[in-house]
């Protein structure tokens, strides 16, 4: 049962208060300032909008003992909504066990102070979690609407390991995102610990003018099965979005721009244990135009990874890369990308470009090459070193033919093997042998050489 159900059926018990910012500050809870981080030093292409003062508050206070304090939670945000300041005290720990709609917010605060924990009831998620269409992704909550501020210092906890551990036993489990921007227009989040995501931390969906900053991203399994597809950032049909100044710890891409976003700066990022910062995976369904377009990626210290830059394009033939990704077969473009200033430490890829993601027989990839364009590619101002995984190999640069592929620009890599090479796999890229140290094949072929790798 979601909240709108028990607010339906009149169970809804009051666990909130309004008050003015001096009643706040005598009940001992102090709102926290909005922090309002500077974008800097590149800025996204169109004006942020301003976000004018909230002139109330509501407090919550949380039940205790894992009680659930979704309706609680949901009255004050109601109370709040359109001009108000919602306050999660810090040294509380709030329980949701409830799918929470949050699509309707306009001019809200959300000061999140203390831990929001989402419940382990993997049956009662599977069933309610919000489902956002792309690669069966789903959502604890939505979190949408106009000029919404999240922040606090505090923390948002997915409860993963009940989530690791089921999916080891069953692939098409659907496993919720921490935190879902949905259909959000205006917006910063800042100032946030998420911790243990049963899959991606965050999906920014339908969403526009939206900036990240100091969000602080951990959490890995504490038994012998891993935390699988836990991105830091996935963006799908999204426009001028930043993210910027944060330390993600993660067991998948970093950042990943899924289909169709576009005008987004991402900078100034510490990742570590992830598959880089990725462009697609694209082209994954029939009859769907993906677009990735004008994305700038600046300063980024990637630690302990699959890839630095990287750009995953499926062929234009079906293929099944595991039992719970499969496709190609679609069509759009990839353009306008910038990849500059990057520090690698045990890296295996410092660069992948492929346009055979997910089919592990290059000679049929080429048969049926990638219906998705990539041109006006910049990645410059590398340095540091890769894993010894590949070596001499220090790069992949193959797509399924040249015709696709174009205008894709190379320099200032300072990037070694442990040995001390700087190879690359080449193939069907006009004048990419003029740029790097191209070797034709490279090792075991095509995407064979990782294993299974999804999203």
């Amino acid at each position: 049962m979601r909240v709108s159900e028990l607010l339906t059926f009149g169970l809804l018990q009051a666990a909130a208060s309004i008050a003015s910012p001096q009643e706040a500050r005598n009940k001992k809870v102090t709102p926290s300032k909005r922090p309002n981080h500077a974008i800097a030093p590149h800025h996204p292409s169109k004006p942020l909008p301003s976000s004018p003062d909230r002139t109330k508050t509501c407090i919550i206070q949380a039940k205790g003992n894992g009680t659930d304090d979704s309706a609680a939670i949901l009255k004050a945000i109601k109370d709040c909504n359109n001009g108000g300041h919602v306050v999660f005290p810090k040294d509380q720990k709030f329980t949701i066990g409830t799918a929470l709609d949050l699509t309707f917010l306009n001019h809200i605060d959300l000061d999140i102070q203390g831990t929001i924990q989402f419940t382990n009831n993997t049956d009662y998620w599977q069933k309610n979690a919000f489902y956002q269409t792309f690669q069966n992704a789903t959502t604890f909550f939505q979190l949408g609407g106009n000029d919404v501020n999240v922040y606090g210092g505090g923390t948002l906890d997915g409860n993963g390991q009940a989530w690791y551990d089921l999916y080891a036993k069953d692939i098409y489990i659907l496993r919720p995102i921490l935190f879902g921007a949905i259909g959000l227009k205006g917006g910063r989040i800042e100032d946030l610990k998420f911790r243990y995501s049963p899959q991606w931390y965050t999906l920014v969906a339908n969403s526009s003018d939206v900036v990240f900053s100091n969000i602080d991203i951990a959490g890995g399994s504490v038994s012998k099965n891993p935390a699988k597809n836990t991105d830091g950032w996935d963006t799908y049909r999204s426009d001028n979005i930043v993210i910027q100044n944060s330390h993600i710890d993660n067991g998948d891409d970093c950042v990943s721009f899924k289909p169709n976003s576009s005008n987004i700066v991402v900078q100034n990022l510490w990742c570590n244990g992830s598959h880089g910062i990725s462009v697609g995976s694209l082209g994954q369904y029939v009859g769907e135009v993906d677009i990735v377009e004008n994305i700038y990626v600046y300063n980024i210290s990637m630690s302990n990874a699959s890839d630095g830059a990287r750009i995953k394009v499926w062929p234009g033939a079906a293929s099944a890369l595991s039992g719970d990704l499969q496709g190609g077969g679609g069509s759009g473009a990839v353009k306008n990308i910038t990849f500059d200033t990057m520090v690698l430490s045990n890296v295996d890829y410092a660069i992948e470009i492929t346009q055979c993601y997910g089919q592990k027989n290059i000679t049929l990839c080429n048969q049926f090459p990638s219906n998705l364009t990539i041109s006006d590619i910049s990645i410059r101002n590398f340095k540091g070193t890769t894993s010894k995984k590949y070596q001499p190999l220090i790069g992949y640069l193959v797509c399924s033919s040249p015709k696709v592929c174009s205008d894709i620009s190379i320099e200032n890599i300072d990037v070694k093997s442990p040995k001390g090479t700087n190879l690359y796999t080449c193939g069907s890229i006009e004048g990419i042998e003029k740029q790097v140290n191209c070797t034709v094949g490279g090792t075991k072929g095509g995407n064979s050489r990782r294993g299974v790798e999804l999203w």
